[in-house]
Formats: structure tokens, sequence, C-alpha cells
């Protein structure tokens, strides 16, 4: 089973397709970051450097959006946003 194949089987489940749906604000930030960071041309490590932080933390903050178990602050993503050249 390929990853669309275990996707669509996955949310063919109600509770599970509302989940999902209901993580689409989030999904869309990490998305925007990512893109973001790779317009910039940036690792993770660069990032991490121009906010004072360690690349490990920018893991977390990348990998938080897409699971849901912790919201980084506007602070925080507003020191990213700048961080890769953006605003928030």
């Amino acid at each position: 089973m390929n990853h669309a194949e275990l996707k669509a089987k996955a949310l063919s489940n109600p509770e599970t397709l509302a989940a999902y749906e209901s993580m689409d604000v989030e999904f869309s930030i990490l998305r925007q970051m990512l893109a973001a960071r790779e317009k910039a041309g940036l690792s993770q490590a660069q990032v991490a450097s121009r906010m004072g932080t360690k690349a490990t933390a920018i893991n977390r903050l990348e990998s938080s959006l897409s699971s849901g178990k912790h919201s980084p602050s506007l602070i925080t993503l507003r020191r990213y946003a700048q961080a890769v050249g953006c605003e928030l």
C-alpha cells in the first residue's frame, strides 16, 4: 500500500477525516514555513543560528505543527519568519 492509498483508507473513517480537517490551519502554516525556509536556502541549523537557538528546537517547531502536540507562540513564529526573511 502506498502513501496515497493509506491516506485514502484512513480518511474514509469519518472521525479520522474530522480530525484531519481540524488540522488544516496547522498544516497550512507548516507548508508556508517550510516553503519560506527552502526559498531562503536555509537549513534548520542556519535558521536556529539566526534565532539564537539550536537546530533541534527548529526541528521540534516544524514537527510540532504537523503533529498537533504543541502550538508554538506567535513570538516564536514571528522570530522564525524573520529568520527566513519573511513576515508573519
